[in-house]
């Protein structure tokens, strides 16, 4: 892959738990955000149209909890792989004979290919068998999730009233109406809520408000209208430059971008190189720049 990007050097060495969660470097590690999960999905379309011919799993492993493991197994083999979508921050996987299988990442899962003689390890929690590759997920720490669903329509569990953010429902009328249900919130934390903001996190989030020109600790009742509409302009810029690059390709987004600096210890902002300030807001180290966001 040449190259690591941003967020994958953001995310190596010092690694070790605060409060239960993966600290990188004094950070609290993300799980992967919408373009991420959109480049991870793309990993298994080496398969497509190929048939499952075996399946291996950890049954009793907390990522499988809910799943009828038996009928996952005994459904997807001799199936074929017809195609994914994501959606947010998970992912849907169709197969032949109305078959369906989601994937959540949770923090630290992965999607790969591997050849056809994979011996699995006790973190790749699915495998799926081909007669030339098999299609991994693993995730060392259990925090994501695989569902099954046999159907003719898509499942239950995969449906949601949220817009995606680079579609046409995703607009002012509908962020107004999601934002008056929180009005006493920091903006940061609402745009954390995947009922509003699908597939957003913690570094979005942030690029997101540093290109509103909006304070994150901000209460959002009292965003003027002005802030409400660059709000909805930054999340459809970021996300949609986040899939042409993270989402394409895991390249980096462009580097007059916040996220080189955000986790930098003497991070700047990119505009006019003013020192960044920090806290925690909503639970998640936020950054940003006190010339821009006032």
């Amino acid at each position: 892959m040449g190259t690591q990007p941003a967020l994958l050097r953001c995310r190596k060495l010092a690694v070790r738990m605060t409060a239960g969660r993966i600290a990188i470097d004094g950070y609290v590690l993300a799980m992967p955000e919408l373009a991420e999960v959109e480049w991870y999905r793309k990993q298994w379309n080496a398969g497509l149209g190929k048939k499952i011919v075996d399946v291996r799993l950890h049954a009793g492993n907390r990522v499988l909890r809910g799943t009828n493991t038996r009928e996952l197994h005994r459904r997807l083999v001799g199936e074929k792989f017809l195609g994914s979508r994501a959606r947010g921050k998970r992912m849907l996987f169709k197969f032949s004979s109305h078959n369906w299988l989601g994937i959540h990442l949770g923090m630290t899962g992965k999607i790969r290919v591997e050849s056809g003689n994979f011996h699995p390890s006790k973190h790749d929690h699915l495998v799926l068998y081909q007669s030339e590759r098999a299609l991994v997920f693993t995730d060392s720490r259990q925090f994501g999730r695989v569902r099954f669903h046999h159907g003719r329509t898509g499942p239950d569990w995969w449906n949601t009233r949220v817009p995606e953010i680079i579609s046409s429902e995703f607009d002012l009328k509908f962020v107004d109406r999601f934002l008056d249900r929180h009005r006493k919130a920091p903006i940061k934390s609402v745009l954390l809520s995947q009922n509003g903001f699908s597939g957003i996190g913690n570094w979005m989030a942030d690029e997101i408000l540093w290109r509103a020109k909006v304070l994150p600790s901000k209460r959002t009742g009292k965003l003027t209208a002005h802030e409400r509409a660059a709000v909805v302009r930054a999340a459809k810029f970021v996300v949609r430059r986040s899939l042409e690059t993270l989402g394409r390709d895991f390249s980096d987004p462009p580097r007059n971008w916040l996220i080189h600096q955000k986790w930098k210890s003497d991070g700047v902002c990119p505009l006019h190189r003013t020192p960044l300030r920090r806290a925690i807001i909503g639970g998640r180290t936020t950054a940003w720049c006190p010339r821009c966001q006032n």
